[in-house]
């Protein structure tokens, strides 16, 4: 290639990733612009796990002067770069995939869709089954003549933290599958090394939820279920790989 088309080639694809830069940050500003009208009956919604488990009587409070109206903004704006999300990706999808092969394109394709399902999952498992029953048991261990009154601030933070911990949690089958596609590892050593995952996804339990063996259970067991869902997808791809390979791989 001469200079000059490989010089108008650069333009022309920084110029393209420019344009897809973008149409995600539009897609995040216009869904935060939706968004922000509904911003306190958002938060509402975020905070009725814990408004659920605090006693009689208490409620959540704002430490801080501007805390009323940023906490609800704050929340809203996360929430539109959440649900972007999928868009952004496509993008960045739509910008690489004319430089992979068929091959990759086919792999990679499923695995993108696969990852964000998946830490949308971890989300949803989290709100609707973890939330309710860590909220509780912090509600029920307060000491006695403490008035359990949550920042909304703090709660905030908290949960975010917890989506995220949880989202990535759930990307387990997609990490196994790309170690294996990877040549990282293979599907047998994956297999052997079973029991160091199992204990390993109880210490991230312990660290991410209260100290009580049922909610670090209620983390671990969703990690060892989805490694054993990785361990299956990650044997079919390879064995689908290597079929295709020798299929393409011409006779001597």
């Amino acid at each position: 290639m001469e200079p000059e088309q490989s010089g108008q080639s650069l333009i022309s694809h920084l110029l393209e990733l420019r344009t897809r830069l973008l149409r995600s940050v539009a897609a995040v500003v216009v869904l935060m612009v939706a968004l922000l009208p509904f911003a306190n009956r958002l938060y509402a919604l975020l905070a009725q796990p814990l408004m659920r488990s605090l006693p009689e009587g208490a409620s959540m409070i704002a430490t801080g002067v501007a805390a009323p109206f940023m906490v609800p903004f704050k929340f809203a704006c996360m929430l539109a770069v959440y649900l972007a999300m999928p868009y952004v990706l496509y993008q960045v999808w739509a910008f690489v995939a004319p430089g992979l092969y068929r091959r990759e394109r086919a792999l990679a394709l499923p695995l993108l869709v696969s990852s964000v399902v998946l830490f949308y999952l971890g989300m949803a498992f989290a709100y609707f089954l973890v939330f309710p029953l860590i909220f509780h048991f912090f509600a029920t261990t307060a000491p006695a003549g403490v008035l359990v009154m949550t920042d909304v601030a703090s709660y905030l933070d908290f949960v975010l933290a917890l989506f995220l911990a949880f989202g990535v949690a759930f990307e387990v089958p997609v990490v196994v599958v790309l170690l294996v596609l990877l040549g990282f590892v293979d599907v047998p050593a994956l297999r052997q090394a079973r029991p160091y995952v199992i204990v390993g996804a109880f210490i991230i339990g312990m660290l991410l939820t209260p100290p009580d063996m049922f909610s670090q259970t209620l983390l671990a067991v969703p990690i060892c279920l989805l490694y054993e869902i990785g361990l299956r997808t990650a044997a079919v791809v390879a064995r689908r790989v290597a079929s295709s390979e020798e299929a393409a791989a011409p006779d001597c």
